[in-house]
């Protein structure tokens, strides 16, 4: 059982994030692909992604460890869900913490005096890591990432929707009741030894996480006292969710909502899933800021979805309605 100990302060600093990251949505789902059983929402996914893994996603397999804790990217990568910024944040990761992160992976005698030189910071070794990195992710993750996305959107605002109405008392209550007991002023987790944590009022970060069944995890970095621990909760609970997610965003035909509304302004309203600023859509989209503007006023006078400013720039996110509607158009391309 891993027990985490709140106090007053702790329950006030508690939120919760979108995404745990590209990077180590990537990792967690390499994990998933080479393990030995796999859950039901994730064999149609596995079943496609299996064998187009090819020798360059080899660096990133290569820190799978047999036995113990594997790689937390989450770390050494941030939690962007945009894969070119994570691999920027790992290619500029300190030293330390790269050495840190990688020592208690047990990594094959094959690959260990390369993983030796990526801890002692050679840059051709970290370059290495990082192409395998992207070459998992651009096979295991990208085809289905605006969907996850997505989803992960529909159980944050869950968590939303349970705070407002609760407080943070109902959402720890409602997290995931099969794994976790809220007792306050402790949140009692499913694991398979004991463990306990003090929060010591830095809080705790709630990430929904694409690649987990059935089981949480705790992210927190040891050496630094003022990070924020993370608790990743599962994303997909059922079958029948899980089956929604695995239709690549590629795939053009039979795909009503692009028919509907184009394919550019269809992908900009599930990418606005998760939040986007409009240069943002723009380099994911690959038009330019004044298409986007257009393309954002359509859905926006749809009440697909909202725009507001943060800052020096807007923030366009997808509505309940927007949701529904790419929700429904991926179930139906799934059927």
């Amino acid at each position: 059982m891993l027990r985490i100990h709140f106090t007053a302060e702790d329950l006030a600093r508690t939120r919760v994030a979108g995404t745990i990251g590209a990077a180590a949505e990537t990792y967690y789902g390499l994990e998933m692909l080479c393990s030995r059983t796999l859950p039901l929402p994730f064999r149609r996914w596995r079943a496609t992604v299996a064998g187009r893994l090819g020798d360059d996603a080899g660096p990133l397999t290569a820190l799978l460890p047999a036995r113990g804790p594997g790689l937390d990217l989450l770390a050494l990568a941030g939690d962007s869900p945009d894969i070119d910024h994570a691999v920027e944040t790992l290619l500029r990761a300190p030293r330390l913490r790269m050495r840190r992160e990688l020592e208690p992976v047990a990594v094959g005698p094959a690959h260990t005096g390369w993983a030796r030189a990526v801890a002692d910071g050679d840059a051709d070794s970290r370059r290495l890591l990082a192409a395998g990195l992207v070459a998992c992710h651009r096979v295991a993750v990208a085809p289905y990432w605006a969907a996850s996305r997505s989803r992960l959107d529909v159980v944050r605002a869950q968590y939303a929707r349970t705070f407002l109405e609760g407080g943070v008392d109902a959402l720890l209550t409602a997290l995931s009741p099969p794994l976790v007991r809220w007792r306050p002023p402790v949140l009692e987790i499913r694991h398979p030894r004991p463990v306990e944590v003090h929060l010591g009022g830095r809080g705790l970060i709630l990430a929904p996480t694409l690649f987990s069944w059935r089981q949480c995890s705790l992210l927190y970095d040891p050496y630094d006292e003022a990070s924020v621990p993370r608790l990743t909760v599962p994303a997909v609970t059922d079958p029948a969710t899980g089956a929604a997610l695995w239709q690549p965003m590629d795939a053009g035909a039979g795909d009503p909502l692009g028919s509907l509304l184009g394919r550019t302004r269809a992908a900009a309203l599930r990418m606005a899933a998760d939040g986007c600023s409009t240069t943002e859509l723009a380099a994911r989209l690959g038009v330019s800021a004044a298409a986007v503007s257009q393309h954002t006023k359509a859905l926006r006078e749809a009440r697909l979805i909202t725009t507001s400013r943060r800052g020096g720039s807007v923030l366009h996110l997808t509505t309940d309605l927007g949701r529904e509607l790419a929700d429904g158009s991926r179930q139906h391309r799934t059927a």
